[in-house]
């Protein structure tokens, strides 16, 4: 099967219809390249399932906050076999990385999707860390895949500050979000590592290449992740990504 047939055939899996239709408007040429390459030949790099490739796409777009985007792929994200809540996880899973606010922004425009196909709202809850234990649990997700580095970093610090970074990446970043049902570990360190090749965030992109690796994700499975990244974050911050994963050991 050739690249056109190829991308009529994935079109039609992750939004229905023909790609064709949708390159008569002003700009068809652009189109016609987007999706051929998209979805003619991305989709067939690596060994990624379409669950997985969705899911990547849309946490991309959430830190690059392309929210037309974002919403044409959450609805091909359910279309291939995602659940709202996977979704939602994934997109949730951002905060610590790129902020409240775009994360915000991002769950509106999910959630817009989420209606327009009858799922009801709010999603059922996720959090399994308490109050009293977002530190303890955060710290069993973080430590054997990051040991104290954050910790040690900023200890010097003025003000209480030196303490409290480290506490509230803890707590934050791995209690309150890593914790979460639906999305394992392993999963969630994937998802990240593309919202930081989509943010150019080498000193973390290094950081989250270890802790894939520590996590089962293998360096294939970080290329094809960076390759399905691609099209969306564009060859310099990919390759970028690449080169880090390359020299990891």
């Amino acid at each position: 099967m050739n690249r056109i047939e190829r991308c009529k055939e994935v079109y039609a899996e992750l939004f229905g219809g023909e790609p064709a239709a949708m390159e008569s408007g002003n700009d068809p040429e652009l189109m016609i390249i987007l999706r051929r390459f998209i979805f003619g030949e991305v989709f067939d790099t690596g060994m990624l399932d379409k669950k997985v490739r969705e899911l990547l796409t849309v946490v991309c777009l959430t830190a690059m906050q392309t929210l037309p985007q974002l919403k044409a792929h959450t609805q091909a994200a359910l279309n291939v076999g995602n659940s709202p809540l996977k979704i939602r996880e994934a997109v949730y899973q951002c905060a610590p990385f790129i902020g409240f606010p775009r994360t915000l922004n991002a769950v509106g425009a999910v959630n817009e999707v989420f209606q327009d196909n009858g799922i009801s709202l709010p999603l059922s809850a996720q959090g399994m860390a308490e109050e009293s234990e977002r530190y303890e649990k955060g710290l069993a997700v973080q430590f054997p895949l990051y040991g104290n580095e954050i910790k040690e970093k900023y200890a010097g610090l003025p003000d209480g500050i030196g303490e409290a970074l480290p506490r509230f990446l803890t707590e934050v970043c791995f209690g309150d979000f890593y914790t979460r049902g639906v999305l394992r570990v392993q999963e969630r360190e994937l998802l990240m590592l593309a919202v930081l090749a989509s943010l150019g965030a080498d000193t973390q992109i290094k950081a989250h290449v270890a802790g894939n690796l520590k996590a089962g994700n293998s360096k294939e499975t970080l290329y094809a992740a960076m390759v399905q990244c691609l099209p969306y974050i564009g060859f310099p911050a990919a390759f970028n990504a690449i080169n880090i994963i390359k020299a990891a050991e």
